[in-house]
């Protein structure tokens, strides 16, 4: 095992150990080929393998996943898609800039900026003025080809889900420290929940997301605003890395089970 060698990586290295699959990590460690006898399976990145093509699409484009919800009726933060100008005029509309302050001006309390693909909180931004939406844009725009724009909205609880075959396997809230996003990578701690209303009610409503996208194995983020429950997104690479440190038996075992169906060992 190498030093520093991902979470991910490590669990499916510990699951290969104990059922006879050999387990290839490539250079980088984002690539790992998975053989048993005649049967090979990949990883790549955080995604083990279970998704379909149209649901790994969906779930990592945070605008296609807003627009499949609401189609499917359930509860979400709207996020506004804007393609980077970059891809020319045949592509972009050109009132591009006019829309966003329109969004701007009709969320007083201010937007988020951010990359419409991407995970861990990065490249997201605050705004409540005009400098401020061209400074996010121009920096989200300079490494990325979408930008979404969701209102901003005082989140009071945000948990995350992790479903595999709608069935919950972690449940946790992530506790939010002294930065305004709840991002475990921006100083979040994860808290697992206890069998209660809330929980029932957080699950609910990532069960309806996952099938509302028909994804198999992912972590959906669902947050209350004002009261009510609403999704925030989904992740169909399910990035257990923060949790490992403080459930690492939890996590192993999460990997565990969606590698069973990988490998055709689902009870």
């Amino acid at each position: 095992m190498t030093s520093g060698e991902r979470i991910f990586v490590q669990a499916i290295r510990s699951y290969g150990a104990r059922h006879s699959i050999d387990v290839d990590v490539r250079p980088g460690g984002w690539l790992i080929a998975m053989r048993r006898g005649e049967m090979r399976r990949f990883a790549f990145g955080y995604d083990i393998g279970l998704n379909s093509a149209i649901a790994h699409r969906l779930a990592n484009d945070k605008s296609a996943t807003a627009e499949t919800l609401s189609l499917g009726c359930v509860p979400c933060i709207p996020h506004h898609l804007f393609l980077n100008p970059k891809l020319g005029s045949n592509v972009v509309d050109a009132a591009w800039r006019e829309a966003m302050l329109g969004l701007l001006h009709d969320n007083p309390q201010g937007v988020v900026v951010k990359p419409n693909e991407g995970t861990s909180g990065r490249s997201v931004f605050k705004v409540t003025t005009e400098t401020e939406l061209d400074h996010a844009a121009g920096e989200v725009f300079s490494m990325s080809t979408g930008l979404v724009i969701s209102p901003y909205v005082e989140i009071e609880d945000e948990v995350r889900v992790i479903l595999l075959d709608d069935v919950p396997r972690i449940v946790y809230s992530k506790q939010r420290g002294s930065d305004w996003r709840h991002n475990l990578d921006a100083g979040a701690k994860p808290v697992l929940l206890e069998d209660d209303e809330v929980r029932a009610a957080c699950v609910k409503l990532a069960v309806d997301a996952a099938n509302a996208i028909d994804i198999a194995f992912a972590s959906i983020d669902v947050v209350r605003v004002d009261a009510d429950w609403r999704v925030l997104e989904i992740n169909s690479g399910v990035m257990m890395e923060a949790l490992a440190k403080l459930h690492p038996e939890l996590v192993q075992a999460t990997y565990d089970a969606a590698l069973d169906r990988v490998f055709g060992e689902h009870k």
